[in-house]
């Protein structure tokens, strides 16, 4: 599944919100994706963390085109290595768009990345047209 699926995000903050003030509570963003190999067992199987960027550039080099969930707003596809079905999900401008819609909408104090080491320059250009940063 998503790394954040925005359903699931958001049953999270509904629930937060009536233990804790809403401004008092930082939203964590995903700034990674991860790639499963398939199928998924349970307990056994382990996913590869990767960086957005190369998330994209891994369907690229695949030919396989980038699916989105509507669900959970996020960005995925499969792909085909060495005889081994992968699945990748990863965050991209769209995802991160929905979660940010969910600070003003919750009146969240804030937000605070995961995995900030993985450059991802459309998440910043959009962060930066979308809030005012001080």
């Amino acid at each position: 599944m998503a790394v954040a699926p925005i359903n699931k995000v958001r049953e999270v903050v509904d629930y937060a919100i009536t233990r804790i003030p809403s401004g008092k509570i930082d939203l964590g963003i995903p700034n990674y994706g991860y790639d499963w190999t398939l199928p998924f067992v349970k307990g056994t199987s382990k996913a590869r963390t990767i960086g957005n960027q190369e998330a994209v550039q891994i369907a690229i080099d695949a030919g396989v085109p980038i699916q989105f969930d509507e669900t959970a707003m996020s960005p995925f596809f499969q792909y085909e290595k060495n005889g081994v079905l992968h699945e990748v999900w990863f965050e991209d401008v769209r995802s991160y768009q929905e979660k940010f819609f969910l600070l003003p909408y919750y009146s969240l104090r804030g937000m605070g990345y995961w995995q900030i080491m993985r450059f991802f320059r459309p998440n910043w250009l959009l962060l930066q047209s979308t809030f005012q940063i001080v």
